[in-house]
């Protein structure tokens, strides 16, 4: 049976039904229950203990439980719970406070009371009221089945995290033994606006990320990773453990901002689950596991949770580096440094309905499956991450309309030059009025982004930042025009097609391949980013590449695309990435 929408069981509504019925008074249900249960603060108020009192002493219609998706809830089940605390257990912790920032139904409690006999205070803070009750009631029934059980003092408070001070409880109990435990909510906070969630911590850039990081992405944080932080931040200094179970992103976050923060944790483990098993959700989670009150270290250890013998890699900071994988990564360090050339994203349009076309029978084609007749100046072949499966691409399946050659340029001439174009963009106005992203408020009409003299070169060498492939692309000219990318990829260009294949056969060796394996993680949103690419040093990696290796890479080429290249221009496609000062100093030397 269920009440106020909490799963009770009919040994704790019995209970429940003859402790209470003769109580009238507040405060002396609230000491039975805490002399009982050592649950403080039961009933909040004389409403809530007359009305449940009504509710076991008649037959309880079951209640739908309602949808959960604006908490982002996933709730930890009891035999994940166990197998947890039984983990904590084995390794000899024993806490004497137990804080559950998000406690859900209870289940870690639960698991805690069963296995932890020195603990001392609970606490679990709820902001979904049918939860806070079915924790309540848990604890009931555990102590009815296990009555010369250890009964500790729990608060099982009704609050919204972002508004509750876990700083007292620090304060209190600085000298006490902490474990933090729990589940955080799975969303972002861009997904609980969505909802207009009132679960939302005040909106911060709590990560101080500057300009466009902020507008475009970097600023949608985990809410997990907001909950993680905050408990680290407060309990650091005291001594004790702390793990939760989060999104492998946040985990990886947390590891990579501890070389800026050098917060007191050590001992960092990520012990990886099935979350389609324990949750039916297809989320790469994990249990994030450190020690408190510690020297700061600054790498991670991976496990599979349910073989835990041995870590199988290691992640995190090697001297001055991040790296997935530092076994491998000791192998390819030696290009991990700058590329001397710029790594850039394609553009980003967001009306994909008006500005990408496809072609049929000499006609353009948009999205809303119009027939539309445009000048061919702005109309560029177009590519899409999913494009980007072969080696060398000549053609393209879609187009795009290129309203700028720079970011923030006036598109007045469009008017006058291309007004077949510009009527066709007016017709359909509405749809760039309807763009969500602040990035495009007091810009020029049609403005697009990630746009410059780099997206007109003549060739270029591009890959994925979506998909896992690490393959690199040579993109040849269209009809005697450069093709454009998406903003889902990235890309080098270049005006000499020798150069391009060079960076090509550099970027897809085995030594570039591995490196990239060693410093990109399989879960990210997007596997390669900006960041990731410009660490590959292509003038390390053509000093050190094999010179059989180029010309058997290159004959494959010439013989499959008919691009009939040689090596005869190597020596200044090295000489060109050399920093400046080194080749002056070669030139007047």
């Amino acid at each position: 049976m269920k009440v106020f929408e909490a799963n009770i069981t009919h040994q704790v509504s019995a209970y429940l039904n003859n402790s209470l019925k003769t109580f009238t008074s507040l405060e002396k249900a609230n000491q039975k229950m805490h002399d009982d249960f050592g649950i403080i603060h039961f009933f909040d108020n004389n409403e809530e203990l007359e009305t449940l009192k009504e509710i076991i002493s008649v037959n309880h219609k079951i209640v739908e439980e309602p949808d959960r998706v604006e908490y982002g809830d996933f709730q930890t089940n009891s035999d994940l719970a166990n197998k947890v605390i039984l983990h904590l257990s084995s390794r000899e912790i024993s806490p004497e406070i137990l804080i559950e920032p998000t406690c859900g139904k209870g289940n870690f409690i639960i698991a805690s009371l069963r296995s932890f006999k020195n603990i001392k205070n609970i606490y679990g803070v709820e902001i979904y009221k049918p939860y806070v009750w079915e924790t309540k009631f848990s604890i009931v029934d555990f102590f009815l089945n296990n009555t010369n059980t250890n009964k500790p003092k729990i608060s099982i408070i009704h609050c919204n995290i972002f508004d509750y001070k876990f700083e007292e409880i620090a304060k209190t109990h600085s000298n006490k033994n902490v474990l933090v435990i729990g589940n955080p909510p799975w969303v972002t906070n861009s997904k609980l606006g969505g909802l207009n969630s009132t679960n939302l911590p005040k909106k911060t850039n709590f990560k101080n990320h500057s300009g466009l990081d902020a507008m475009t992405g970097k600023g949608n944080f985990d809410i997990a990773e907001f909950i993680t932080l905050t408990m680290i931040k407060t309990f650091q200094s005291m001594k004790g453990n702390l793990l939760l179970l989060v999104k492998n992103s946040v985990i990886k976050n947390i590891v990579y901002d501890q070389r800026k923060y050098r917060y007191k944790i050590s001992t960092i483990e990520k012990h990886c689950i099935d979350s389609k098993k324990e949750f039916n959700v297809s989320v790469e989670a994990a249990l994030l596991y450190c020690q408190l009150n510690s020297p700061p270290t600054f790498e991670c250890s991976e496990f599979n949770f349910y073989n835990n013998k041995s870590p199988y890699l290691r992640f995190g900071w090697f001297n001055d580096k991040f790296v997935s994988n530092f076994d491998t990564y000791i192998h390819t360090r030696k290009i991990d440094g700058e590329c001397p050339f710029v790594w850039r994203q394609g553009l980003k349009h967001d009306c994909s309905t008006v500005m990408e076309l496809d072609k049929v029978n000499g006609y353009y084609i948009n999205g809303l499956n119009e027939e539309v007749k445009l000048e061919d100046g702005l109309v560029y072949g177009f590519l899409k991450s999913s494009d980007l499966k072969n080696t060398v691409i000549n053609r393209t399946r879609k187009f795009t309309i290129v309203t700028q050659k720079k970011v923030g340029q006036e598109t007045n001439y469009i008017k006058t030059k291309y007004p077949n174009t510009y009527q066709y963009l007016l017709q359909h106005q509405a749809y760039f009025d309807a763009r969500k992203s602040s990035i495009y408020n007091n810009k020029p009409l049609f403005s697009i982004f990630g746009i410059g003299d780099y997206s007109f070169k003549t060739y270029k060498v591009a890959i994925s930042g979506l998909y896992k492939t690490f393959h690199f692309t040579l993109i040849l000219p269209q009809d005697n025009k450069p093709v454009m990318l998406d903003d889902t990829c990235y890309l080098i260009g270049f005006e000499k097609v020798e150069f391009a294949v060079y960076s090509l056969i550099l970027l897809n060796s085995d030594t570039a391949v591995q490196f990239l394996q060693s410093v990109t993680f399989a879960d990210a949103k997007r596997t390669f980013t900006k960041d990731v690419l410009m660490r590959i040093n292509l003038l390390e990696l053509g000093r050190t590449i094999d010179k059989q290796y180029l010309d058997s890479e290159l004959i494959k080429l010439n013989e499959k695309y008919k691009i009939n290249l040689s090596l005869d221009l190597w020596d200044s496609f090295i000489n060109v990435m050399k920093p400046i000062k080194e080749s002056q100093m070669k030139l007047f030397g």
